[in-house]
């Protein structure tokens, strides 16, 4: 029995040699598929928000995939080897954004088929998901058409506060609670404390501006309702 396995992995060892020519299309097209990826997610990225470090490391791993499975080939030998040296290497990084690790994904799946010689079909799928993505990004696909947020108002004290913003609130809200009410400088100024739901359609500026000329251009403060712990 072992000396069958190890007839199979030495007859696998001894497999046809890589050409040039095949070698040097594998790394080009990979390489393409690579920068064509990384384009995207630069393009996809909101408001610029991408690491350039990461656009070129997406250019990288289709070909580094691709020249791994063209070493590898059918050869068992080599496959547990770099199984082994990979299960040495410890990766330490902070989490990543899920549209990181997709687009880290794709350009695995890119490297994967170059090194397989389907070089059709990794051009394929790379144009048809890139142009997918864009149009995802064009469009806004599951962005939240309504945004909650804390509001902190400053009133003076000669100014009722029940009541005096609903008309301000009903024009640029969906939704509002005032869940706190807090005596500030002695007692001659109130601090209201609410949480809102924003309409995305409307300004938050114009928002901020109704309120100040109706709190007497006070402090007032909108911000995520993530800081709530601090108010």
């Amino acid at each position: 029995m072992f000396d069958s396995v190890f007839s199979s992995i030495s007859n696998a060892a001894a497999s046809n040699p890589i050409s040039l020519t095949d070698s040097v299309l594998t790394i080009l097209i990979s390489f393409i598929l690579g920068a064509v990826i990384s384009i995207t997610y630069m393009k996809t990225s909101n408001k610029g928000g991408y690491s350039q470090n990461f656009s070129l490391t997406l250019i990288i791993i289709p070909t580094v995939i691709a020249i791994i499975v063209l070493l590898i080939g059918n050869n068992i030998a080599r496959a547990f080897s770099l199984a082994g040296a990979f299960s040495i290497i410890k990766f330490r990084s902070a989490p990543g954004d899920p549209k990181d690790i997709a687009f880290v994904l794709f350009t695995m799946a890119a490297g994967l088929a170059c090194g397989v010689g389907a070089y059709s079909y990794a051009g394929m799928f790379t144009v048809f998901l890139c142009v997918l993505m864009y149009v995802l990004s064009v469009i806004n696909f599951g962005a939240k058409k309504v945004s909650n947020k804390l509001l902190k108002i400053t009133i003076p004290e000669d100014l009722e506060y029940e009541g005096v913003f609903e008309d301000i609130f009903a024009t640029y809200t969906t939704r509002h609670e005032l869940i706190r009410v807090k005596t500030m400088d002695l007692g001659s100024l109130f601090q209201l404390v609410f949480t809102v739901t924003m309409d995305n359609k409307k300004s938050e500026k114009e928002f901020l501006d109704a309120l100040r000329c109706r709190n007497g251009n006070l402090n007032i403060v909108l911000s995520m309702t993530e800081d709530m712990s601090g108010y």
